[in-house]
Formats: C-alpha cells, sequence, structure tokens
C-alpha cells in the first residue's frame, strides 16, 4: 500500500534537507507519543547505516520497528527502511530546488505485509484508503508549515 504527497516548502534546498536530518527532534516527537525510540548506531553524521529501534503501542498490542537510512544523497534524497515482524515499509524524500528560496518535496510511504495477520490489517487499511490518504498529505502539510516557520525564524 502506497501513499505519496508534494508540498512546497518557502526555503532553499540546503535547509529543507538540514530539518529532514533533526532525527533528534524526530525521536523526541516520537517518544512524546507514547513510544520508546532508541538510536542503535554509532554514526557522527546523517548518513547511510543510520538504525534506530523503536517499541510502541498500536491497536491495544506492543509493536517492535527496526528502522534504517538506505539512501542518503544531501540534499536530493533520503529513503528509510522500516521492519517489523509482519510489515515492512519505505519512507522516502525525495527535494526539489524550484528556485533558490524554494523547494518542492515529495513524501512517499510504501508498506507490505510478511505474514497473513499484516496483510489483512493492510487490506483494512485499503478499505480507509480515501481517509487515510486525506490525514496523511495534511500531516505533511502541516510539517511543511513548520518547516517554513523554523526557517523563517533562523533567518
Amino acid at each position: 500500500m502506497k501513499f505519496s504527497t508534494r508540498e512546497d516548502v518557502e526555503a532553499p534546498i540546503d535547509a529543507v534537507f538540514a530539518m529532514l536530518c533533526d532525527f533528534e527532534s524526530f525521536e523526541r516527537a516520537a517518544m512524546r507519543r507514547g513510544a520508546d525510540v532508541r538510536r542503535v548506531d554509532r554514526l557522527d553524521e546523517p548518513g547511510i547505516g543510520m538504525q534506530w529501534h523503536a517499541v510502541f503501542e498500536l491497536r491495544g498490542k506492543r509493536r517492535e520497528m527496526q528502522v534504517e537510512m538506505v539512501q542518503f544523497d544531501r540534499p536530493n534524497e533520503m529513503v528509510v527502511h522500516s521492519t517489523s515482524p509482519g510489515l515492512t515499509g519505505e519512507m522516502r524524500f525525495e527535494l526539489i530546488a524550484l528556485s533558490r528560496s524554494r523547494t518542492r518535496i515529495r513524501v512517499e510511504l510504501e508498506i507490505k505485509p510478511k505474514n497473513l495477520s499484516a496483510r489483512l490489517f493492510v487490506q483494512s487499511l485499503k478499505l480507509a484508503k480515501s481517509s487515510l490518504t486525506k490525514k496523511y498529505k495534511l500531516r505533511v502539510a502541516g510539517y511543511a508549515t513548520t518547516m517554513e516557520e523554523r526557517y523563517l525564524k533562523q533567518a
């Protein structure tokens, strides 16, 4: 199952990519929502090989997920691969400079089931695809607005 959207951000491509590389803020946001997130690699700089272990509750069950950076092409693209016992996922961020002060960001999320129960879960998501797509687009748009505000505060 795939979700995809794009947003234009009033900030240069390097600034947008740098904000996407603020992994500590993503970790803190997940922890505020009740997840336990630990970075498990020893890299000093953002790049391929970064890894996280996350534990969270979803639909009343404890879930575990491994997340790894599999592509890192500054400032154009970043791909994160996630694995859990039943699902695999891939989140792709593609950036295109529209001008010196405007960047288009495309965010794609694809999830694939690995077993029968995960297949049933994904099938239930497909039944709600239109409402989930709407929520996904709103979340990405909200984050794009947040990035613009952060950039304006820095400038």
